[in-house]
């Protein structure tokens, strides 16, 4: 796993309290975005449902991540998984106060590339799932007559996306609407939503992405301007503090937040290699 443990400064007394008492599930927490989500939200005093696409995956996560972590498994190309892996988390909990939908997928095709299978495995993990998870964890919330908040994980491609990445690209783009649409709805019972759209971000699964495109080993180190004005892409850890500042009370009472997580302007900004 990419190394996205939080060092003690990083987690203050004040924020290891932000979150006590309250209960969270993140999707995909057993690795990139979602481990490091699972690791600050614990640091912030929370419990965790590791959830999984398999129960041993998100054992082992869950066993590395320590007390207040718990572990689900489940293929989101499931609709009824959704439903299950929030009941899961209330039956450990005893409540569910926040969720994160996280996990994905994003493999590369081109128009031509593209049939019904590609497109309904792409909409079924990265647009369906992550509503159908929304509507479950909602249900819960009025269940327990309780305040609560979805973050749902983006992409900076649901703007447009790279050519080979149509599909996907729809896909996350349709998360900024249901976002809108469920908060303007949801608002006045305190049931909060946000989308960030994240920018390319350092994980295990997109080194090996690059790696199986040609990239040599170091290409991490050789990244155009262009692309990181940083000089390094995202971290897992920075995506997840982000995650957690809008799960939190913290950026109540603003709901229906389309949020750009990129270390540059997405709108306006000069498309040009002298960066």
């Amino acid at each position: 796993m990419v190394n996205s443990r939080i060092t003690p400064n990083m987690a203050t007394t004040d924020m290891a309290k932000r979150f006590q008492g309250q209960a969270f599930l993140v999707t995909g927490g057993n690795s990139g975005i979602g481990y490091a989500i699972c690791e600050r939200l614990i640091a912030d005093g929370a419990k965790v449902m590791v959830h999984g696409l398999t129960l041993a995956d998100a054992r082992a996560a869950a066993k590395t991540l320590g007390r207040g972590a718990k572990a689900v498994g489940g293929d989101l190309r499931n609709p009824k998984t959704c439903e299950r892996i929030v009941a899961a988390t209330v039956k450990a909990f005893g409540r569910i106060d926040g969720l994160a939908n996280n996990a994905g997928i994003y493999p590369r095709h081109s128009i031509e590339q593209t049939d019904e299978a590609v497109f309904d495995l792409l909409f079924h993990i990265n647009t369906r799932a992550p509503l159908l998870c929304a509507k479950a964890a909602i249900a819960a919330f009025r269940s327990q007559q309780s305040a609560g908040s979805i973050v749902t994980i983006g992409s900076i491609n649901g703007w447009m996306g790279l050519s080979e990445l149509v599909v996907y690209s729809m896909s996350k783009g349709a998360l900024m609407t249901m976002t809108r649409n469920l908060a303007n709805a949801l608002a006045s019972e305190h049931i909060r939503l946000t989308c960030l759209n994240v920018g390319w971000t350092a994980t295990e699964n997109e080194n090996r992405t690059q790696l199986s495109e040609g990239r040599p080993l170091d290409w991490m180190s050789k990244l155009p301007k262009s692309s990181a004005p940083t000089g390094k892409l995202l971290a897992p850890s920075e995506i997840a503090a982000h995650v957690c500042f809008w799960l939190s009370g913290d950026s109540a009472p603003a709901t229906g937040q389309i949020y750009e997580v990129e270390q540059f302007p997405i709108i306006g900004r000069l498309n040009t290699q002298e960066m």
